[in-house]
């Protein structure tokens, strides 16, 4: 028996209230001990870790636990909304063993051609470009116009989208992490356009990840390669726009940032630390399914059984007797508040997971959101938030944590000569400016 006390029925992860204020969802779900029955969606129940030390001994233990979802996925319905998510396809993500190895090489090998160097340069180059587009006007949203920008423009050059595709891939890759649906659609329709982009490239190969996959030793089929594709573009592009919304949010809101926009004593890369650390991009994801009924850190699963890993409850807990910030206060530590956040493992932090499924995109996420974060702090140098904390929304969903707009207001910048520099430079698009050689 365990001494923890189970909750009345499961927390529900998808609605307003806990986009407004997950953290008091997390203590609330501690109480009842390392892992808690959760509500993703209407009749779908899992459960969640929030253990650090729990987190990453599921996140090793591939004798006990399957990243195979479909024993449980043929209990779930067809037009369930976490199936875009949670639902099998024939990637590394949900495969195991040396299936998994010949997917992860794949993609390993594809993401190693990406150049940090040139990424940098690029990257730094298109924020340019988009700041131009608003900063004469001394107002913005650095959500649609910024921040959601950058990472599509990465994935679409490096693998090659023609330009036209580009608002399909980023309304599928972002719209599949939403609730209801409009999720289904979004993936969908995300498929189509790489669908389209493979057999384009099987019938003439360009100098891009999509034809260097195709190319591969692992000789992935059509199917395999769309699907190695969609992964990484749902994984790097929304993840990666909420890292970046999120950090700039947090050097917006902690007064320990006040001046960094200008040179102040906190950088980009120690904000991009702390949110990965307190208010993570993915905030509960890493789906594992026993292989059969077990007990792990005291608790009973049944074979087959959603369980989840919070990224966010995991990297963090609040010091005993803490009432915690309330759903209007920034999400993040403050040193010498009442409710300051502490750190529960003494290792890194799990927002990039662990164990043979960590996310092998690290290093170029990074690099862009920190690039990105560092021009705008560099560009708009007096930026600051248009309307209190309190009026910011995040988008509802069990998995993410991301703004819906990060509105600001800032002295009107005149950039018109880099704009014409850039505009005569040469339009890129089409061609992989990071990628270092085709197959």
């Amino acid at each position: 028996m365990t001494p923890y006390a189970p909750p009345p029925q499961p927390l529900a992860l998808y609605g307003p209230e806990f986009a407004a204020d997950p953290r008091s969802h997390y203590r609330r779900l501690r109480e009842h001990g390392p892992l808690a029955p959760v509500r993703l969606a209407p009749g779908i129940d899992a459960l969640l870790v929030t253990d650090y030390q729990a987190a990453v001994d599921l996140l090793r233990d591939t004798h006990t636990f399957t990243k195979d979802p479909r024993a449980w996925q043929a209990t779930v319905p067809d037009d369930s909304p976490v199936l875009p998510v949670l639902g099998y396809r024939p990637t590394a993500l949900f495969s195991d063993g040396e299936v998994h190895a010949r997917y992860r090489a794949a993609i390993n090998d594809s993401l190693a051609l990406i150049e940090p160097h040139v990424l940098r340069a690029e990257v730094a180059r298109v924020a340019q470009r988009l700041i131009g587009g608003f900063a004469a006007t001394g107002s913005g949203d650095l959500i649609a116009q910024y921040a959601r920008l950058l990472p599509l423009h990465v994935l679409v050059t490096s693998f090659g989208v023609p330009p036209g595709d580009a608002d399909r891939v980023v309304d599928g890759a972002a719209g599949m992490f939403d609730p209801g649906a409009d999720a289904t659609r979004a993936y969908a329709g995300l498929v189509e356009v790489v669908t389209e982009l493979v057999a384009a490239r099987r019938r003439r190969p360009g100098r891009d990840l999509t034809s260097y996959l195709l190319g591969h030793p692992a000789g992935l089929d059509n199917d395999e390669t769309v699907r190695q594709i969609t992964l990484i573009m749902s994984a790097g592009h929304d993840p990666t726009t909420n890292l970046i919304g999120n950090t700039l949010l947090h050097m917006l809101t902690d007064p320990r940032y006040a001046g960094s926009l200008h040179g102040g004593a906190m950088t980009a890369h120690e904000a991009v630390d702390e949110v990965l650390w307190q208010d993570p991009p993915l905030a509960n994801l890493a789906a594992h399914y026993p292989r059969h009924d077990t007990e792990f850190h005291g608790v009973r699963l049944r074979a087959g059984q959603l369980v989840l890993v919070s990224y966010a409850a995991a990297n963090s807990r609040f010091e005993p007797g803490s009432q915690g910030p309330g759903p209007s206060e920034p999400d993040f530590p403050r040193p010498g508040r009442p409710d300051h956040a502490v750190r529960s493992g003494a290792g890194a932090h799990l927002a990039w997971s662990a164990g043979p499924h960590r996310c092998p995109a690290k290093q170029p996420a990074l690099l862009i959101a920190m690039t990105a974060v560092e021009q705008i702090t560099s560009q708009l140098c007096d930026a600051e938030l248009a309307v209190p904390v309190s009026k910011l929304t995040w988008r509802p969903g069990p998995f993410h944590r991301a703004l819906v707009r990060l509105p600001v207001r800032f002295t009107p910048v005149d950039m018109s000569a880099e704009a014409h520099r850039l505009r005569t430079a040469g339009d890129t698009a089409g061609e992989p400016p990071a990628v270092s050689a085709g197959p």
